[in-house]
């Protein structure tokens, strides 16, 4: 039996941590690679902004269940360790896990407003050139802003599960 219990706790932080690598490592890859590159070519502002929406809702294909999956297993990550409500508020665990959360909810704020920002709508208005210059360099800006927020927040989640990971 605890072979089996031993099993299902690998196999959910196996999944735990391919499901952080996507988030994590898709996010600074689109935020410390792919857009920096953007900036270097010689594309419109409106080919870059469509090349970045196209790139970002692909990649929001994988990075969506991944963040889901992040949320489901670290909930149950935290139960096994939480066996009273009085370890969250009178350990380290407790404390960093606490601000996990609060950057978690960070994390989905800054995702959806990303997503409304970039709408469908939008996006076909800069497909068909009906956004004004300064307004295209706004939104590449908040676009920009957004991204490297959500970069932020991704590693310092890491961060903090590094400290609980750590027992310190």
């Amino acid at each position: 039996m605890l072979i089996y219990m031993v099993m299902e706790q690998a196999i959910i932080t196996w999944i735990h941590l391919i499901s952080a690598s996507i988030w994590v490592g898709g996010s600074i890859f689109l935020g410390v690679v792919l857009a920096p590159l953007l900036k270097k070519m010689s594309l419109s502002i409106e080919e870059r902004l469509e090349l970045m929406i196209k790139v970002g809702r692909r990649f929001n294909k994988i990075a969506l269940p991944s963040l889901i999956i992040l949320i489901g297993t670290g909930i149950y990550n935290s139960h096994l360790v939480l066996q009273s409500p009085e370890i969250l508020f009178s350990s380290s665990y407790g404390a960093f896990l606490i601000t996990k959360i609060v950057l978690v909810i960070a994390l989905i704020i800054t995702f959806a407003v990303h997503i409304r920002v970039f709408s469908k709508d939008v996006e076909q208005k800069i497909n068909e050139r009906q956004i004004p210059d300064i307004e295209l360099k706004k939104l590449n800006k908040k676009g920009m802003i957004l991204g490297e927020t959500t970069v932020v927040i991704s590693v310092a989640i890491l961060f903090f599960a590094a400290l609980m990971d750590a027992g310190v």
